[in-house]
């Protein structure tokens, strides 16, 4: 899979970038996450401050579009995006919250 950087713009408020690439692949659209880690590997950061957000591949095509939201650092991924998002891109502290509103809740049922 071959990544092209199409168009990059800064976006200090939010301290990210974001990106827009393509992607040239042999086989089937490549997954969401090889697509984060190949997209991380040449922006030179880390995957876990990578937020890819869409995917669009015409029918036949060995082409795909994509835009990504890079982030200065995870902890401000995590502030700005949403829940799904960070889910979809396996971003650790993604489902940590969920987890602890579920715990707080068995515990509160058994109280009761």
């Amino acid at each position: 899979m071959e990544v092209e950087i199409i168009d990059e713009d800064e976006n200090p408020m939010l301290h990210r970038t974001d990106v827009r690439f393509q992607l040239t692949h042999e086989e089937a659209t490549p997954s969401r996450l090889s697509v984060r880690d190949s997209l991380a590997a040449k922006l030179n950061k880390d995957a876990s401050e990578v937020v890819v957000r869409m995917l669009d591949t015409k029918y036949g095509m060995r082409k795909t579009i994509g835009h990504a939201k890079v982030y200065d650092d995870a902890e401000h991924a995590q502030a700005v995006e949403q829940g799904h998002a960070l889910e979809r891109n396996k971003i650790a502290g993604a489902d940590d919250d969920d987890d602890d509103v579920d715990a707080d809740a068995e515990v509160e049922a058994e109280e009761a």
